[in-house]
């Protein structure tokens, strides 16, 4: 075990940075954690394995996880590759996780910021009876963003 290991941030590569940083700013309320990113050259080519590196981008302070808390790295990369969209159900990286006191309220927002529909709003029943409901919506870009409130 990595002794006294805490966790940073998750990363979005982005088509445009800037425009989903504002929909996460809008509505989330995430808020810049640092001054933008730009980056390039030998250090980066060396860190990520891409020969020509070179990215753009911010820190966003993820809500409810204080001054130190983990943050939202959105970045675009110049000249980025391509893959498949993602989906629910594709390994690796499926969706991020905001809890939010009203997922219709917190879904009809998101949609009239940029996001679309996944899934339906729905409710499940835990085994120790706790319900949680919740939604897949997609950002702008169309990473899967679930909608959760527990009660």
């Amino acid at each position: 075990m990595i002794h006294d290991a805490r966790y940073a941030h998750t990363n979005l590569v982005a088509r445009d940075w800037h425009t989903l940083a504002t929909f996460y700013e809008t509505v989330f309320g995430c808020e810049p954690a640092s001054p933008e990113m730009d980056y390039s050259g030998p250090i980066l080519e060396a860190g990520t394995g891409l020969k020509g590196a070179a990215l753009t981008g911010i820190h966003l302070r993820l809500p409810g996880g204080g001054i130190n808390g983990p943050t939202l790295e959105i970045c675009s990369y110049a000249g980025p590759s391509y893959g498949p969209a993602p989906a629910v159900d594709r390994p690796g990286l499926a969706h991020l996780a905001f809890l939010v006191p009203s997922v219709p309220d917190a879904r009809r927002h998101a949609l009239a910021a940029g996001a679309q529909e996944v899934g339906d709003v729905v409710t499940i029943t835990t085994p120790t009876g706790a319900h949680i409901t919740w939604c897949y919506i997609a950002d702008p870009e169309g990473n899967i963003v679930e909608l959760q409130a527990r009660s």
